[in-house]
């Protein structure tokens, strides 16, 4: 039986995760409720948010990203990255359990290798939901220490209506590490490190050293208000930080995979950046001026961004409670 193994800003070898691979053989963002007397009403649980979706209908898509860097879409989940070559496939996030064969088979078209090793960037359901699937097919799973802590115990989002049981055991990741991990792989440096409390407790980021490619996971929805997880200490500012931190390595060239929406670039993350630098100075400053939640949400501070912001799954109603919470849970 493996041990979990934990890893302090330190180099992991591909030959050494090798031996490993030889030795063992949501927050569903997509489901969007409508207003807040809803979310009060009612939740779902990761089953029943599962079995309300027609995974027949929906399709992956393989957008090719860079040499043999590629990303795989759907309309109701977390981006997919993928490196494939002669060392095998790596992967970035495993989506939602029921899509796993249409993405293995996405897969199977870019590489005839195995999937030989999976990344989480944090733990949130439509990015490791399909995680054990991916795990009885060889591959290693690997994410930050906080990952496997938090699948490991159920969740409740009154925001979003939502109740996430645990995780089965063989989803969760076997290596984890505290800061960094380095990779090499497939003729690529890959360089993983973790932002501590922005999207989640848990959050990394996966940069392509050498093709200026990085995987941002929900650090980045681009075009639409985020989900942030302030109930394990996420925050606006915590995301505010994180996105500077990409940003600062970042050029004109530089391709950006997002946790949600399309492949991006500097300019647009910058983009979001400034959208959220705006939420959390009003919300600031109403919170600042004594504002309660209820009279927050009559104002409509956010009436300006709605129209490019607010077209996902998260309506301003809901994204203001997430922030103002947020704040909250800080001055606490």
């Amino acid at each position: 039986m493996l041990k979990k193994f934990r890893l302090k800003s330190i180099t992991i070898v591909v030959s050494v995760l090798l031996f490993f691979f030889s030795c063992q053989n949501v927050i569903a963002h997509g489901f969007r409720l409508q207003n807040n007397n809803e979310i009060q009403q009612q939740t779902a649980t990761s089953d029943q948010l599962l079995a309300q979706q027609d995974f027949d209908q929906v399709e992956v898509q393989t957008i090719p990203v860079r040499d043999n860097i590629y990303m795989l879409a759907t309309e109701n989940s977390g981006n997919i990255g993928i490196t494939a070559g002669d060392d095998g496939v790596l992967m970035i996030d495993s989506q939602f359990s029921p899509l796993t064969a249409k993405i293995t088979t996405a897969i199977s078209k870019i590489s005839k290798q195995p999937i030989r090793f999976l990344i989480n960037t944090h733990y949130h359901f439509d990015h490791t939901n399909g995680n054990a699937n991916i795990k009885a097919l060889g591959a290693t799973l690997i994410a930050h220490d906080n990952v496997p802590k938090q699948m490991s115990k159920p969740h409740s989002y009154k925001t979003l209506g939502m109740d996430i049981p645990a995780s089965d055991q063989d989803a969760l990741p076997i290596i984890t590490f505290s800061e960094s991990a380095d990779f090499s792989l497939n003729n690529h440096k890959i360089h993983t490190f973790h932002i501590p409390l922005a999207h989640t407790d848990g959050d990394v980021v996966i940069q392509f050293l050498d093709q200026n490619v990085i995987h941002t996971g929900d650090l980045y929805f681009n075009g639409v208000y985020p989900f942030i997880d302030v109930e394990v200490g996420g925050s606006i500012n915590g995301m505010i930080a994180a996105v500077n931190e990409i940003l600062a390595l970042c050029d004109q060239n530089t391709l950006i995979i997002p946790g949600h929406g399309n492949l991006s670039n500097r300019e647009e993350l910058i983009v979001f950046r400034n959208m959220l630098n705006k939420v959390s100075s009003r919300v600031k400053t109403a919170i600042d001026a004594g504002t309660s939640l209820e009279d927050l949400l009559k104002a409509k501070p956010l009436a300006d961004l709605d129209a490019t912001w607010g077209q996902g799954f998260l309506n301003s109603d809901q994204f203001l409670t997430i922030v103002y919470e947020g704040f909250k849970n800080k001055n606490s």
